[in-house]
């Protein structure tokens, strides 16, 4: 595997320390104001096997390898228990995938849903969404003739049970699109 310099690592990156993989959340590089000083590397970082978060700080020369994931796109097709169910659309073999891996992921997949699901050795690391999705309004008060309060907003629940904040005109089976990395309303659909 390619090693890389700690100063290389970037937000969002998949990398192995100590023989587990980790997702950089958030990285800050901290150059010496002396001379003779290191420059030290700050990494926010996820291990993708047991999903712990910690901070850790490298001088900016540190060697760690970069984690070769596998990336499939599959297909959400239902829930079974606290299990989801995907399907490879290559080869259509389903997995099931533990909610703890999807996160919030789980809040925006309807059936149908394609998402790309990455593999280290194996394992699924990682659950990717698109950054909005169109979901159906199951319940919210219904729009009034004349709501139309600028910025007003009101709860409304999505066919996925999540709770978003939507204008006051979006009406019961209205399709609205959602921003996933926010959970906030964008438009409607």
């Amino acid at each position: 595997m390619p090693l890389i310099e700690a100063i290389e690592i970037k937000r969002k990156m998949f990398f192995e320390y100590e023989d587990a993989p980790y997702h950089c959340l958030d990285v800050e590089v901290s150059k010496p104001t002396a001379r003779g000083g290191q420059t030290l590397v700050r990494v926010k970082m996820r291990n993708m096997l047991t999903r712990a978060v910690f901070d850790r700080t490298f001088n900016a020369g540190v060697r760690v390898e970069q984690a070769l994931l596998e990336k499939k796109d599959m297909q959400f097709l239902y829930r079974d228990g606290d299990q989801y169910v995907f399907m490879d659309t290559d080869s259509y073999e389903q997995t099931n995938v533990a909610p703890v891996a999807l996160g919030d992921a789980a809040n925006y997949l309807v059936e149908q849903a394609v998402a790309i699901i990455a593999f280290y050795q194996g394992e699924i690391v990682s659950v990717e969404i698109p950054a909005s999705v169109e979901l159906q309004i199951s319940d919210t008060e219904p729009g009034i003739q004349g709501d139309r309060v600028s910025g007003a907003r009101k709860p409304a629940t999505l066919e996925t049970g999540l709770v978003v904040q939507v204008p006051l005109f979006i009406n019961p089976g209205d399709r609205v699109r959602v921003d996933t990395r926010s959970g906030e309303y964008v438009s409607r659909a």
